[in-house]
């Protein structure tokens, strides 16, 4: 559907986004290399990644270790994700959309499925922390309630979010636009206060011999280093087709891969040194243990990160569900998203460890994209040398130039999550591959995966695969 070029004067409505999953029409194509960095900023401007990066100094590493870890995996996660958001910027398409040509119009569904399904649990999962950090707000102020209370503010929370996600990226943008910057201007002082409050010990570890300090970095390298930014890949072209067709690629992978970069490492930083002060690892714990008194207004600023992220997510779902040719309106969709967003956050609220549960939920889903992502990138980069038959994508899969089903891309993708669960080492038993545990129980379900499932589909497609006319 094409719609008239939305005006960006702040005086102005903003206007509903009535796109679907068809490539956005150049007219529409109004964003900037500026508002894609604050909405992945503003996405990863979130508590979890404190919890992460306190992950570190749980795991045995020193503040150090943890620091450096966290600073160079990302370097690499993040120039993956930058990569993607140019692919979408020369497109205009969709990221669920854009694997039709590596898996076949039908063969695509199978990686839509699991998308959909996936950001509607990490709704659930990034609303618990903003109920968390709620109810700690409200305890500072004397208000208690009990269950009655907890899902009241989890019900107020799911609808603001839903909100901004029915009416999509162009409410997103401007959400984004407005309110990170605040945000990172009131992070930045309240870091600085949280610092010069904790004694930080630089190179106390309890891991005590290298091989257990080299698995917990393969551990936290897939938690929070290189898998933070892989875990976002999936979601990358569904914004970047937005942003002006003159705008040069570089601009948009520096600011999509910043916008990712900055925030993570920042606040996973942040979460290490508190944790290495002995303030815990909980996101209000270490909020009201490291501000003190200055812990409400700082508790009120932070709940932007996750409401942020579900934004995100929610948008993306109903992306993935159109683009697997579920044919309702984009907001009847982000509606049932929400609805099966707020079973999850029920489970969530009542797990034994949310710490726990989340780290679980980190490794498995990396298990999935890792070797999908490398297909993807695989198949556009190498195989097709950035051609797309971009009208191919969209035709009846009897007529697409891509096949209905590419068997060598879908057994790829198995191969690769074989590969992937196989040195992969979650927190319970069925999450811990073979690989993993005679290999000290480390983790490179990430690289694994990508290696397995790249090298396949490259060896089995690089003959067969023929490349577009025109460059996208």
């Amino acid at each position: 559907m094409t719609t008239p070029a939305p005006s960006t004067a702040p005086s102005e409505a903003v206007p509903f986004d009535a796109h679907g999953v068809a490539p956005i029409p150049p007219e529409a194509r109004d964003s900037s290399p500026r508002e894609q960095f604050w909405i992945w900023a503003g996405a990863n401007l979130a508590p979890i990644n404190w919890v992460l990066g306190a992950l570190g100094i749980t795991l045995g590493l020193s503040l150090l270790e943890t620091l450096l870890v966290v600073a160079i995996g990302n370097v690499l996660g993040c120039a993956l994700f930058g990569l993607l958001n140019v692919i979408g910027h020369r497109t205009a398409v969709n990221q669920m959309v854009l694997g039709r040509a590596p898996f076949g119009r039908r063969g695509a569904i199978v990686p839509g499925v699991v998308q959909c399904l996936l950001t509607m649990a990490w709704v659930g999962v990034n609303t618990w922390v903003v109920l968390d950090l709620v109810l700690a707000v409200l305890a500072k102020l004397g208000i208690t309630g009990g269950i009655g209370l907890e899902y009241l503010v989890a019900a107020v929370i799911m609808l603001a979010q839903l909100g901004l996600a029915l009416y999509g990226f162009y409410a997103i943008r401007t959400f984004e636009k407005w309110t990170v910057p605040l945000t990172v201007l009131v992070m930045a002082a309240m870091t600085v206060l949280a610092l010069s409050k904790a004694d930080l010990h630089w190179t106390a570890a309890t891991a005590a011999t290298p091989a257990e300090k080299f698995t917990a970095m393969t551990q936290l390298m897939t938690a929070i280093g290189i898998g933070w930014g892989i875990s976002w890949l999936p979601y990358s072209a569904d914004y970047s087709r937005f942003v002006r067709p003159e705008v040069p690629s570089r601009s948009v992978f520096w600011a999509s891969a910043l916008g990712m970069y900055i925030p993570t490492v920042w606040l996973a930083a942040l979460g290490a040194c508190l944790a290495s002060a002995g303030t815990g690892s909980d996101p209000s714990a270490l909020v009201i243990n490291a501000f003190g008194v200055m812990a409400v207004p700082v508790l009120l600023l932070i709940m932007h990160g996750p409401v942020a992220t579900n934004i995100l997510n929610l948008y993306s779902c109903s992306l993935a569900a159109l683009s697997i040719g579920i044919e309702v309106a984009r907001w009847k969709l982000t509606l049932f998203a929400g609805a099966v967003a707020s079973a999850v956050l029920v489970v969530f609220v009542r797990a034994d460890s949310f710490g726990h549960a989340f780290d679980n939920w980190m490794v498995s889903i990396l298990v999935w994209i890792s070797p999908w992502s490398a297909i993807v990138v695989v198949d556009y980069l190498i195989l097709r040398r950035g051609r797309l038959d971009i009208p191919g994508l969209y035709a009846r899969a009897a007529r697409s130039p891509y096949g209905q089903w590419n068997a060598r891309a879908l057994i790829s993708l198995g191969l690769g999550l074989v590969a992937g669960w196989s040195w992969q080492y979650g927190l319970v038993p069925v999450m811990q591959g073979p690989i993993a545990i005679a290999m000290n129980n480390t983790d490179f379900s990430w690289l694994s995966g990508s290696l397995v499932a790249g090298g396949t589909y490259y060896l089995t497609s690089r003959r067969v695969v023929v490349r577009a006319p025109q460059l996208a």
